[in-house]
């Protein structure tokens, strides 16, 4: 440091000079501590409102795949059961069709076969692309509900 540096930093202000404020430097760190707290203070409600949220996404989500096995063990069980029915179809069709005798009698016959296969396979997917819809939508219901719940709460 030179002397004039020294001079200035050592000189004490004039008198009836105004003083530049009226806040000390060691009150700001007071006003910050202040305002992190506050921010604490909103940091933790917002992590125990994300908790909550979470969690009920979390309960919706099991619920949702509990609902998709159910649907899908539904569907596996249906197509069996028509699994079945198609199979006994077909052998009474093959044990009819040894019991006739002459040709026009197996034309009739398998056209009637063709005919109730067409109806039955038609009510099968019917029945089969309900379930799905079924299965869908109840999947989907718990993950719509939470997530619009978790949104109200949000907003």
């Amino acid at each position: 440091m030179n002397q004039a540096n020294t001079k200035e930093t050592n000189t004490d202000p004039k008198p009836g000079a105004e003083k530049r404020s009226a806040m000390s430097f060691a009150a700001v760190p007071g006003i910050f501590e202040g305002l992190a707290e506050q921010n604490m203070i909103k940091a933790k409600e917002n992590i125990e409102k994300m908790k909550m949220a979470s969690g009920a996404v979390n309960d919706a989500l099991r619920e949702a795949y509990s609902a998709n096995v159910k649907g899908a063990a539904d569907y596996a069980a249906k197509v069996i059961e028509f699994s079945g029915a198609n199979t006994n179809s077909a052998l009474d069709f093959l044990t009819h069709l040894l019991g006739m005798k002459s040709p026009s009698e197996i034309l009739q016959l398998s056209a009637a076969q063709h005919a109730k296969n067409f109806e039955n396979a038609t009510a099968q997917s019917r029945q089969l692309w309900e379930l799905t819809r079924k299965v869908a939508t109840e999947t989907a219901d718990p993950i719509k509900k939470s997530f619009a719940s978790v949104l109200q709460k949000a907003a």
